[in-house]
């Protein structure tokens, strides 16, 4: 089983704030959408090879977050990561944000990548080298 990676650290700032006083639901997925970028990258998949050495990328094709305590401006996140299922054509990531500080879950995010053909504008089986870097790296989901 793989351990999970640091794949994103940021801070909440006054405009991701809603008329309640904290951060507003829209400013979670930019954080998690960022941490998945550099989570890719953290895994061996970068996007800036996945597509010349590959001829498929990932597509988001089922995002899942869960609020379970408000953030507000100058409070800094932490989000770590993890495989959670590999299959045919998709992997599951789980991904969850932290304060930097006092080590609080704040949200967590749940995300179904589809491996995608450009060329052909459909879903694509997993390249066996990609598999082969994933799986050091899938862990079970509590």
């Amino acid at each position: 089983m793989g351990e999970r990676l640091e794949v994103f650290r940021g801070v909440v700032h006054p405009w991701h704030h809603d008329h309640f006083g904290h951060m507003n639901v829209r400013h979670y997925a930019p954080f998690f959408d960022d941490a998945t970028y550099h989570m890719w990258t953290l895994l061996g998949v970068p996007y800036s090879e996945i597509i010349p050495k590959f001829g498929v990328h990932t597509v988001s094709a089922k995002a899942t977050t869960n609020f379970i305590k408000e953030l507000v401006a100058g409070d800094l996140v932490r989000i770590d990561g993890a495989i959670t299922r590999i299959g045919g054509k998709s992997a599951t990531l789980h991904l969850r944000m932290f304060h930097a500080d006092t080590g609080e879950m704040h949200a967590t995010y749940d995300l179904v990548e589809v491996f995608f053909d450009p060329e052909t504008r459909k879903s694509a089986e997993i390249p066996q080298v990609i598999r082969d870097r994933l799986t050091p790296h899938l862990v079970e989901c509590d």
